[in-house]
């Protein structure tokens, strides 16, 4: 992994960690321990899932660059579907307050995201490679007349 992507990474999970941390501290006090677990576990998994997706969609625009868009788009669907079956399939649990964790899911991928988004825009990532053995030969830049 490149620099700029784990940098990009670490500027993503970050700020979704610390907004777990919030949403685990309102869960708690507004569903008890149960909303805590389902902060908690919301968290995670987008973490999880976003995570992975930005690592797949920096190999593929490494080793597919042609590709970039169209897997970064439908990566992103699938992510926003795989959340929405986790809502759906952990709808009726016991093991924590359902509505804890859909609300965190929600909030958590939109922070990671906004973060995304911001590191995007804050990196400095060349976007043309200049050609080192070209910009160093001498040559005869002017008019030939």
């Amino acid at each position: 992994m490149r620099s700029n992507d784990a940098r990009t990474l670490l500027q993503s999970a970050l700020p979704t960690a610390a907004a777990g941390v919030v949403a685990a501290i309102v869960s708690a006090v507004v569903a008890g321990g149960k909303g805590a677990v389902g902060a908690v576990v919301a968290t995670l998994i987008v973490i999880l899932f976003m995570g992975i997706g930005l690592v797949v969609l920096e190999r593929t625009a490494k080793s597919l660059p042609h590709l970039f868009q169209a897997m970064g788009l439908m990566l992103y669907a699938a992510q926003i579907l795989l959340l929405f079956i986790f809502v759906a399939a952990f709808k009726n649990t016991t093991l924590f307050n359902p509505k804890a964790f859909a609300i965190t899911l929600v909030a958590a991928t939109l922070v990671w995201i906004a973060a995304q988004a911001r590191a995007h825009m804050k990196a400095k990532i060349l976007y043309v490679e200049p050609d080192s053995s070209e910009a160093n030969k001498p040559g005869d830049k002017g008019s030939s007349s």
